[in-house]
């Protein structure tokens, strides 16, 4: 939706963003999404803003912020990976592909880089369980990966 958002706290951009959006019908996931599109994940700070706003507790915003994986509490790398663990992708080979990974970045699932070059998420299905093991990097899938292919998409990633 790209809610143009003026100022410079999260306070204030929040409120712009929930304004603008609260109007749709089920607002909610809207609003969590543009505010990680705006922040680059939801800040604690804004929970009780939106619960304000659209008249729910903070447990309920709170509650939907934690069960839906894309949404991070804190800031992603500049690349993003996703390794599907669904269990078509693990029974084709999906575990060494995300040990090979994790070795490559030399991070574990939930983690940054160092660099903050990449973070590294698990995602429980891609919807290619015909072309597995799967990932995303950056919103693009790729399927069928293998040894090679997933050290392609972690340099690819570092750059």
């Amino acid at each position: 939706m790209n809610v143009h958002v003026a100022g410079n706290d999260v306070g204030t951009k929040t409120l712009a963003i929930v304004g603008a959006l609260k109007g749709l019908e089920g607002p909610l996931l809207p609003i969590l999404h543009e505010i990680q599109a705006e922040f680059g994940y939801v800040p604690q700070e804004s929970l009780p803003i939106i619960a304000q706003e659209l008249n729910l507790s903070r447990a309920e915003v709170h509650g939907v912020v934690t069960f839906y994986h894309d949404y991070r509490d804190h800031p992603a790398g500049r690349h993003v990976l996703k390794l599907c663990r669904a269990e078509a992708c693990q029974s084709m080979g999906g575990d060494d592909i995300a040990a090979r990974v994790k070795a490559l970045l030399g991070i574990d699932f939930h983690q940054t880089t160092l660099d903050g070059a990449v973070t590294l998420e698990p995602v429980y299905c891609l919807g290619l369980c015909s072309c597995a093991p799967s990932a995303m990097l950056d919103g693009e899938v790729h399927g069928r990966l293998d040894a090679d292919l997933a050290a392609e998409l972690v340099a690819e990633a570092r750059r």
